[in-house]
């Protein structure tokens, strides 16, 4: 069933010139056989789509399992390396309402965007 989607995708991406990039496309199964080995999608000139545990699409990390969900791990890090860009930037001269309005304006939109597109 994958196949016939992936060859149909292919079909119209031609009508446009374009094809499937393997390097930047992967395969992940999201349900209650997410662990079942599935058969290779193979496209039209015979390249091999991966299979992956974890994709990051638009900034968010999915990962296969029984239910849809995220990896928060990466969200986290990105967090505290802006946070730690900013504190660095500012350092002990400014005060903590400064430091937490910088936070609350800056480092928590940019790193929160992503987690909304989960929920």
């Amino acid at each position: 069933m994958l196949q016939q989607l992936v060859t149909a995708c292919e079909c119209e991406l031609s009508w446009l010139d374009m094809s499937i990039n393997v390097r930047k496309s992967a395969c992940m199964s999201v349900g209650p056989r997410f662990s079942v080995s599935c058969n290779n999608i193979v496209t039209s000139n015979g390249q091999q789509l991966s299979w992956c545990e974890n994709i990051r699409y638009l900034g968010v990390y999915l990962k296969a399992a029984r239910q849809y969900s995220g990896l928060f791990s990466q969200a986290k890090h990105s967090y505290y390396r802006a946070f730690n860009a900013v504190y660095g930037k500012v350092g002990s001269s400014a005060s903590e309402e400064v430091i937490v309005q910088l936070t609350k304006t800056n480092v928590s939109l940019f790193c929160t965007m992503p987690l909304k597109l989960v929920h």
